[in-house]
Formats: C-alpha cells, sequence, structure tokens
C-alpha cells in the first residue's frame, strides 16, 4: 500500500489508473452493444427493450453493487473474510431468488404492460433479455466482493486484467451470435453481458488465491477486529439501500417516459445516452475506492485525494462537453452508436445537459468515501432518498405539465437530483473530516 503520510497525485495516479482503466473498459459495454443492436433489425425496438431489461437487472443487482467498498473497507483478516464472504453469498441468493420471482410470466407482463405499458413486441424482446441476465446479478456481486480485496492489498492491476477478460469474452460472444444465430438484438447483448462478468468473475477469485492463501495462514492470529455479522449488517445495509435506491429509480423513470411525448423514441436513445456519459463517469465511480484504500489510519491522504478528485471531475465533463456540444456529437451518435439522423438530433441536447454528471460524480465519490471510511454510512441513505424524490418529482412535471420530449424530462431530472443530492452531503461529509487527526 502507498505511503499515505506523504500522498502525492503522482502516487495517487499510479494507484487509481488500473481502476480508472477498469471502468472505462467496462464502459465500453454500452455503446459496443448498442451499436451493435442499433444494426440489427426492429432497432428501435431492440434498443428499448435492451434499457428496459438491463434496467430491471440493475434493480436486481443493487444490493450488491457496494461489496466491493465493504470488502475493501472491512477485510482485514481471516475472520473477516469469511464473515464478509458468506454475507456475500447470502446477497447473491436471495437476489437470484429474486429475479426468479419477476421473471414469472403473469407478474412479468404486469409489470411490463399494465404498469410501463410497453407495445406488445417490446414486451416480448423485454422478457427474453431478462431470462438472459438472470445470471449476471450474482456474478457481479461474487467479482466485487473479490475485488475488493485486490484493491485492499494493492492489487488493483488485476481488477483490470479481469475486466479485459470480461471485454474479449463479451465481444467474442457478441460476434458469434451476431453471424451465427438469428435471435432478437437486445438478446444478443443480455447474453454477452452474462457471459462476461461470468468470466470475471472467475478471473477475480484467480487472481485473489495469493491474497487468499496469506489470509487463511494467518488465521491463527489474532484478528484485527472481531467482526460480526450484525456489524456487517449496521454498515452494510445503508449501501444497499442506497443502491437500490438509485438504481431503483430507473424503471420509474422508464413507467413515466412511457407516459411522455415521443416515449419509443425516448426509450430509445436513453440507453445511448446513458452509455456515452457513463463513458465519463466511469472514472469518477473508480475514484471511490481508491480514495478508501489510500486515506491511510487516520485520513492524512485526504487533501491530495480530495483536490486530485476535484481536477479529475472537471477534466472529465470538460471532454464530455466537448462531444456533446460540438459537431462531434452527430458523428458519435450517428455515425459511431448507429442512431438514425432523427434519433440522434433528439440525442443532442439531453446528452448536454448530462455533461455535468462526471463532475458531480467525482464529487459524491469523495463524500460518500469519507463517510464510508468514517462508518457512517446512514447519510448516504438519506442523500439517496432525497435524489430519487427530486428526480421524481421534476420527471413527473416535466412530462405532465410542460409536456417535455421523454428523454429530455429524464436527463434533467437525474441532473436535478444528483445536484441536490451533493449539497445534502455537505454537514455530515465536513463532521467526518472534522475527526480526521491530521486534517485541519
Amino acid at each position: 500500500m502507498p505511503n499515505t503520510k506523504t500522498l502525492t497525485y503522482k502516487t495517487i495516479l499510479i494507484f487509481w489508473l488500473p481502476l480508472a482503466l477498469t471502468w472505462l473498459l467496462m464502459s465500453v459495454e454500452g455503446p459496443f452493444l448498442a451499436s451493435i443492436i442499433a444494426r440489427m433489425s426492429e432497432p428501435k425496438f431492440n434498443l428499448a427493450a435492451y434499457g428496459v431489461a438491463f434496467s430491471f437487472a440493475l434493480i436486481v443487482e443493487a444490493p450488491v453493487i457496494m461489496l466491493m467498498s465493504a470488502s475493501t473497507a472491512l477485510v482485514k483478516d481471516y475472520h473477516s473474510f469469511k464473515k464478509l464472504r458468506n454475507f456475500t453469498y447470502f446477497l447473491n441468493g436471495a437476489i437470484t431468488l429474486f429475479m426468479l420471482v419477476l421473471l414469472i410470466p403473469s407478474l412479468f407482463e404486469f409489470i411490463a404492460v399494465d404498469l410501463i405499458a410497453l407495445p406488445a413486441r417490446i414486451e416480448e424482446i423485454t422478457y427474453w433479455a431478462f431470462v438472459a441476465l438472470l445470471p449476471w446479478p450474482a456474478a457481479i456481486g461474487y467479482r466485487r466482493f473479490y475485488q475488493g480485496i485486490l484493491i485492499r492489498n494493492n492489487l488493483t492491476r488485476f481488477v483490470t486484467f479481469g475486466t479485459i477478460v470480461r471485454l474479449t469474452t463479451m465481444l467474442t460472444t457478441t460476434i458469434i451470435l451476431f453471424f451465427l444465430s438469428n435471435m432478437d438484438g437486445a438478446v444478443i447483448g443480455s447474453i454477452a453481458l452474462s457471459a462476461g462478468v461470468i468470466v470475471e468473475a472467475v478471473a477475480s477469485k484467480i487472481f485473489a488465491i495469493k491474497i487468499l492463501k496469506k489470509i487463511r495462514e494467518s488465521k491463527e492470529n489474532n484478528s484485527v477486529e472481531n467482526l460480526t455479522y450484525k456489524e456487517i449488517f449496521l454498515f452494510y445495509y445503508p449501501l444497499a439501500i442506497t443502491s437500490i435506491l438509485s438504481l431503483g429509480v430507473h424503471p420509474i423513470v422508464t413507467f413515466l417516459i412511457g407516459q411522455s411525448r415521443m416515449s419509443i423514441e425516448s426509450l430509445a436513445v436513453l440507453p445511448v445516452i446513458n452509455s456515452l456519459v457513463f463513458v465519463f463517469r466511469a472514472v469518477g465511480l473508480s475514484f471511490h475506492e481508491a480514495f478508501i484504500a489510500l486515506l491511510g489510519e487516520n485520513g492524512e491522504g485526504y487533501k491530495s485525494l480530495r483536490n486530485f478528485g476535484f481536477i479529475a471531475g472537471s477534466i472529465a465533463t470538460l471532454l464530455l462537453l466537448g462531444i456533446t456540444a460540438t459537431p462531434l456529437a452527430n458523428i458519435w451518435f450517428h455515425n459511431i452508436s448507429g442512431l438514425s439522423i432523427e434519433l440522434a438530433q433528439l440525442s443532442i441536447l439531453p446528452a448536454t445537459i448530462m455533461s455535468i454528471f462526471p463532475a458531480l460524480t467525482f464529487l459524491v465519490s469523495v463524500q460518500r468515501a469519507v463517510l464510508i471510511y468514517s462508518r457512517n454510512t446512514s447519510p448516504l441513505t438519506t442523500a439517496t432518498i432525497i435524489e430519487v424524490v427530486i428526480i421524481l418529482i421534476v420527471l413527473f412535471i416535466g412530462v405532465s405539465y410542460f409536456d417535455l420530449v421523454g428523454v429530455l424530462a429524464a436527463t434533467i431530472a437525474y441532473v436535478s437530483g444528483r445536484v441536490i443530492a451533493n449539497f445534502y452531503f455537505i454537514m455530515p461529509y465536513k463532521k467526518a473530516i472534522s475527526n480526521f487527526k491530521n486534517y485541519k
């Protein structure tokens, strides 16, 4: 682990770069799959179905999304490893069972048709895409648990290697199915995602074998702390609720977009816009675990990490604006993403509005990391509740009272919710950093 007492920007960059590269590589998945789906039959229907199926899968995945942060912060010896591993297995089993329940045809039809009002053809494609994503959430939980251990032990390069394995598997699966099957594009994309993350999960476990051996060999030693399941639950449940709320808002957004003007077009372009924005948000999301790992025993790395995060966030937003607010936007959405000229034009303004998101992502990564490091996770839940409520209120007003195109209303809502949540974090964040012994 780097010396956090003399933390320099160069040290942070070297530690963080593999994680940033990992998230950047993952961010390629969305644009790549969207471009493939856009070039297959019924592109508008399949893009919409893929976006809906993926948003459903994100809800199911939500309880395990923070396992990387948990294992980075909590796994200090064999005892804590075993406890959190068992906790991970329980969560994975629970979310897989929940996903199976959602796949009951009558229940799925009620959600997709009666609640979201999807056309019959989109509902059919969405169902089978969702079936293909069945193994995806549990595989995510498994690999994030082991990735957190790799990060804690300064082996971030192996996280990147795992992502390369994942992308290679996804790419190979997509190409094979594209040429050798007649399945719908959304289903091909979902199968490719599941295959990639399953292989990555296995690779993450293999990469962690040496660390796990050291952890097991030290089991006779006194534990750093006698971590209990109750303590894990009290630490983790605010993180899980935070993820459930933040990811669970997407299907509700889908429902409201379904009631808006140009609903099908909006559902088709939203995943394409989100995929582009995610490329630049990804580096901010990756900074979260690096921040936790490099803070040190008493927060001595805080100032360097904070300043580095603010600089990187500003650069990421400016780079995204360099695409969305210039003629490059047409090139990206039409020529590269494969959208029709009409859909490409529809995407530009919402994408420009979302360009502030990378900076906001770096800011919230800094705020959340400080609170998780301080083991004060409850404000994360409150902030997420505020964010979700703001998103839904702004989206409802935009669709119902201003008759905005659905995708435009959604992007305004997303940005509004995140800005308000960032403001809420100010007080608990300041209180947390005041406890750092080396912060003045």
